[in-house]
């Protein structure tokens, strides 16, 4: 009786079956090398089939890529997958839940005055860089409405995709025009409108609204009757929608004497709950912008603002 054949690609030998007198037929065909052939492993942190791209970071994954493994294959152990509803490139900030913003010295503004697009470094509490934000607007803008300026501020992760895209409009400041105060809207990404931040009226506090994509307050931002930052830090205390128990603050950081005298660069720290909405900790990273051009900007001569009445 004679073993039945199987088509495949490869014209292998028929399935082995038993054979009268306990004989059987030669063993499975193997791969050319064999299975066990130690020259044949996939180089370590890889699986078979895998595209080999660059390897992951630890702090600051990129999107999600498709390796095309097959079923059952174990993935990266540096490369989780993206939570469900995640905006592309906003992965990591589900793991953190503090943000160090710097500002980067521009030395053309610093020596001559000559107000430029500010620059900023986000980074995570170990001091790895995780987003680079820039602003983007013409000279005129910058020069001629200072720290009321109009613009849109893209920030990218390290692979320089953006990632998140900050829109403020042209607003008023002072408590005396209740009608047409700060407002930043955030992208994530750039085109899907994620949330907003609004400044709310108040005759002596700077309080601001983290609102969702249709308006609807989510937390409150409060911050200090004098936002002056003379040798110490300057809080805004994130609270909840109905209750005033803090949950987390903005801090501008005091950056030492010299820098805060002759630069208007800052440094600001973000705190919140580590299980807290990702699209708001992106929200929250426009807050912390807007506050610094409301009350930390310096052009020209023009001092910084440091309350709501100016």
């Amino acid at each position: 009786m004679s073993a039945p054949g199987y088509p495949g690609p490869y014209n292998n030998a028929p399935y082995p079956m038993a054979q009268h007198g306990g004989q059987s037929v030669a063993p499975y065909p193997t791969p050319q090398g064999g299975y066990g052939d130690p020259n044949n492993a996939p180089p370590p942190g890889f699986n078979p089939g895998y595209n080999q791209g660059p390897s992951p970071v630890v702090y600051q994954p990129g999107p999600v890529h498709e390796y095309g493994a097959p079923p059952g294959a174990i993935a990266p152990a540096m490369s989780p997958a993206a939570p469900i509803g995640v905006p592309p490139g906003l992965e990591y900030l589900t793991q953190i839940d503090q943000i160090l913003i710097h500002q980067k010295v521009e030395l053309l503004e610093a020596f001559i005055g000559f107000e430029t697009n500010n620059q900023y470094e986000i980074k995570n509490s170990l001091g790895q860089k995780i987003y680079n934000a820039k602003e983007k607007n013409d000279c005129c803008t910058r020069n001629c409405c200072g720290s009321l300026r109009s613009f849109d501020m893209k920030i990218k992760d390290t692979m320089d995709r953006e990632v998140i895209r900050l829109i403020r409009p042209y607003r008023c400041v002072s408590c005396w025009f209740p009608c047409c105060l700060q407002e930043m809207e955030v992208q994530a990404p750039p085109g899907t409108t994620i949330g907003y931040v609004k400044q709310d009226w108040h005759p002596c506090l700077p309080k601001f609204s983290i609102q969702g994509p249709n308006k609807e307050t989510l937390l409150r931002l409060d911050g200090p009757c004098f936002a002056c930052n003379c040798c110490g830090d300057v809080n805004f205390e994130l609270k909840g929608k109905d209750n005033d128990q803090p949950i987390g603050r903005i801090s501008k950081q005091w950056s030492g004497l010299l820098k805060e005298v002759f630069t208007d660069t800052d440094n600001f720290g973000i705190q919140f709950p580590l299980d807290m909405d990702v699209k708001v900790k992106a929200v929250l990273m426009g807050a912390c912008f807007l506050i610094d051009f409301m009350f930390f900007e310096k052009v020209g001569e023009a001092n910084q603002r440091s309350s709501v009445f100016s």
